[in-house]
């Protein structure tokens, strides 16, 4: 026979696992990214993750009790597939040690490419059991120079959507959108980075593929006053970026 005290410990253990499943689901993103197939911009670049970037998580409140609550930590994922992309675009990919600013002993390299994520919206299946699922990113990307001078800005959007709705759950129809959407962020870099007006001026300026190898003896800040240029902001609608995710796909 249950005493009195017994049944209390029972019910506050039945209602503390009712509370942990009505907690958000958490997905922590994962997946493969291959290296680009194209020619390297014959270029040293430097690349700064914010801590923003590098901890990239959003969060969606449930609206209501039959709604489950969504963390999807992004932050890895990113890290992982900008690394793969960066290091495959360019002859070198150097790490900063810290953040491009006057004064701050860096690694020399032509130039720093600091990515932010300004916004993300997701889309998921309502009322019906169809895993499918659809996410955008909207990028911004800084390229400065050793020292922190502007050299370009602009943005670019990227969409992954669950090509499959015949997946064991939500969270890997999720996770599998959110893989699809940084392929799709590295496959419109790559084909859009020499077409930003900005970028392409700086370029230009500096004679492509006649760029001198960084060496130690370089001054720390690379280029002149002249490579800092307007910075208009340039949302990339480039058609051949879907082409470029269609050879990523073949590569795996």
């Amino acid at each position: 026979m249950t005493s009195a005290p017994e049944w209390r410990l029972l019910g506050m253990t039945v209602l503390l696992a009712l509370l942990a499943g009505c907690g958000p689901t958490t997905v922590k993103v994962q997946g493969s990214f291959p290296e680009p197939l194209m020619e390297p911009v014959p270029l040293t670049l430097g690349v700064w993750y914010t801590k923003d970037f590098a901890n990239h998580e959003f969060f969606d409140e449930a609206k209501s009790r039959s709604e489950s609550g969504w963390v999807v930590n992004t932050g890895e994922a990113q890290v992982a597939m900008w690394d793969t992309l960066l290091a495959g675009m360019f002859s070198r990919l150097v790490h900063m040690k810290g953040k491009p600013a006057p004064g701050q002993m860096n690694q020399v390299v032509n130039a720093v490419l600091i990515p932010h994520v300004d916004e993300l919206q997701y889309a998921i299946p309502q009322h019906t059991n169809v895993k499918v699922y659809e996410i955008w990113m909207r990028y911004r990307f800084e390229l400065v120079t050793n020292a922190g001078k502007p050299i370009a800005e602009w943005t670019m959007p990227a969409y992954g959507k669950t090509p499959t709705a015949f997946l064991r759950s939500d969270e890997a129809a999720v996770n599998l959108a959110a893989v699809m959407a940084l392929r799709d962020a590295g496959a419109n870099f790559a084909t859009s980075f020499t077409r930003v007006p900005a970028v392409a001026e700086w370029l230009d300026g500096r004679q492509v593929g006649k760029v001198p190898a960084v060496a130690r003896d370089m001054p720390a800040e690379v280029g002149a006053d002249s490579d800092t240029v307007a910075v208009p902001v340039i949302v990339n609608g480039d058609p051949s970026a879907g082409q470029a995710v269609e050879e990523i796909k073949e590569v795996e």
